[in-house]
């Protein structure tokens, strides 16, 4: 099945596997049910009618051994529901009258019951209604020859089997047995007891499956803040020998990684502070060189190799030391950038206002943008700054006019020391480094930098800054 076939699944983790719990324990109950449900019908099918028919057959053998008089004594006994009796010369019923399965099964247990074979039979009469409490008097009376009981003309309508069996003298004796109804196809009872159940067992399972899932959760939110402070506290490895293990090879990674960047860092640091005293005499030996030209061409490549050295202490140094965060004024922080580039006869227009305060490290954000603005200016001419402040992030756009980038390049210009052709080239200056610069700054932030075309020409960089985000204590600058 292709991914958009399970769109409709819970993105989480936690979510699926509480989606496939609650289906399995969903299933179970039905099947549960089921089961239940089939097996009391069994046990009911199997006892359907037994004790009615037994009083019947006791009835018959004890009408067998009276005379006329007593029979007719005894008619009176019964003459009240459940079992309503009644003497007949000649039989009310059909000898085919068909049976229902229930009948059926009434009429075999009743055979059993009787134990010969003399004559019986049995049809259901739709449509006898159970008397009320104050009719039960009239019961007794006028039940002997009629074909219904009188007196049953109100209450609830119950079913009422007719069964008649003929006497040792040939006379029938007629029962009008009310036997129970047929059972609700699914007992409420049941169905409470397992919905109880079920909710009792998706309770437990939403505590397990958050109890399992939580240290993942933690997990990839340590991951995450990884990339953005390779010098946070490491996972505490406590719970579960799985959980344990996970953290501490986490933690170990945490510090080999820090371990090799601080590696680097140092070897970088090193060689380019090494590169100084070199370039230093070059420099003086540069002074001493006669040919005019000569020495202009040597000390534009000296002031470029320096420029290139500092850039990359400050790139592999981070951007300097640590820095607490703090709440920066944006709108000020703009309009002293804009200050600054005005002094220095640079064409830098203000566009929005940044509705609140940001809480990051002002002189990185400061270092970013500055950068942005600076490629903006080299390569345009002159740059404008645009401020949508959003409830969840904020967002600034250095705008240019100038020839803007291949679509191939948007990405690659972020790579360290990779430059353009043509007008974006060495000449105009720049080593390189800037974008990735202010790219880093934005994602020590939790944001991002991104490049694009602008239709009318030139190019857009935007620098996407999140609100109410994981905070940072400090910044690896």
């Amino acid at each position: 099945m292709s991914r958009a076939g399970w769109r409709w699944l819970p993105q989480s983790l936690f979510g699926r596997l509480m989606g496939v719990l609650a289906v399995g324990l969903l299933l179970a109950q039905v099947l549960s049910a089921a089961l239940n449900v089939a097996e009391r019908d069994r046990v009911l099918s199997r006892g359907f009618g037994q004790q009615p028919a037994q009083r019947i057959a006791d009835v018959v053998a004890l009408l067998d051994g009276l005379p006329a008089l007593e029979r007719e004594r005894v008619v009176a006994v019964f003459r009240v529901p459940p079992l309503v009796l009644s003497l007949h010369d000649e039989p009310a019923i059909e000898a085919a009258a068909a049976t229902s399965g229930r009948g059926a099964m009434f009429a075999a247990r009743l055979r059993a019951a009787l134990g010969d074979d003399r004559a019986a039979r049995v049809v259901m009469r739709p449509g006898f209604e159970r008397a009320s409490a104050a009719e039960g008097s009239r019961r007794h009376a006028g039940m002997m020859g009629g074909d219904r009981p009188h007196g049953m003309a109100h209450g609830a309508a119950l079913p009422v089997w007719r069964t008649e069996v003929q006497l040792a003298d040939g006379r029938w004796a007629r029962f009008d047995t009310e036997l129970p109804s047929a059972p609700d196809p699914l007992p409420w009872g049941l169905v409470l007891a397992l919905a109880v159940l079920l909710l009792t067992m998706l309770g437990l399972s939403w505590l397990a499956v958050h109890w399992v899932v939580k240290p993942l959760h933690v997990l990839a939110q340590a991951a995450q803040g990884l990339g953005e402070d390779i010098a946070r506290p490491p996972l505490p490895e406590d719970g579960p020998r799985e959980v344990r293990q996970a953290a501490a090879a986490f933690n170990t990674m945490q510090k080999r990684l820090a371990r090799f960047i601080d590696e680097r860092t140092r070897m970088l640091t090193a060689l380019s502070h090494d590169l100084k005293t070199p370039l230093t005499r070059m420099r003086l030996r540069t002074e001493l060189l006669d040919d005019d030209e000569a020495r202009t061409r040597f000390e534009a490549d000296l002031q470029e190799m320096e420029a290139m050295v500092t850039q990359t202490l400050d790139f592999m140094r981070g951007l300097g030391g640590h820095e607490a965060r703090t709440a920066v004024d944006i709108n000020a922080l703009l309009s002293s950038l804009q200050a600054d580039n005005q002094a220095m006869g640079r064409v830098l227009r203000l566009e929005g206002r940044a509705e609140a305060p940001y809480n990051g490290v002002p002189s990185l954000l400061r270092r970013a943008l500055g950068n942005l603005v600076d490629n903006a200016v080299l390569y345009g001419g002159s740059a404008t700054l645009r401020v949508e402040d959003h409830p969840d992030r904020l967002l600034l756009q250095v705008l240019d006019s100038g020839p803007g980038i291949p679509e191939a390049e948007l990405e690659r210009v972020f790579e360290p020391f990779h430059r353009l052709e043509g007008s974006r080239s060495r000449a105009t200056g720049g080593t390189g480094l800037g974008l990735g610069i202010a790219r880093s700054i934005a994602r020590l932030h939790a944001g991002d930098v991104v490049l694009h075309n602008r239709p009318t020409g030139g190019l857009q960089a935007l620098l996407s800054l999140p609100r109410g985000g994981p905070v940072q204590a400090t910044v690896r600058a």
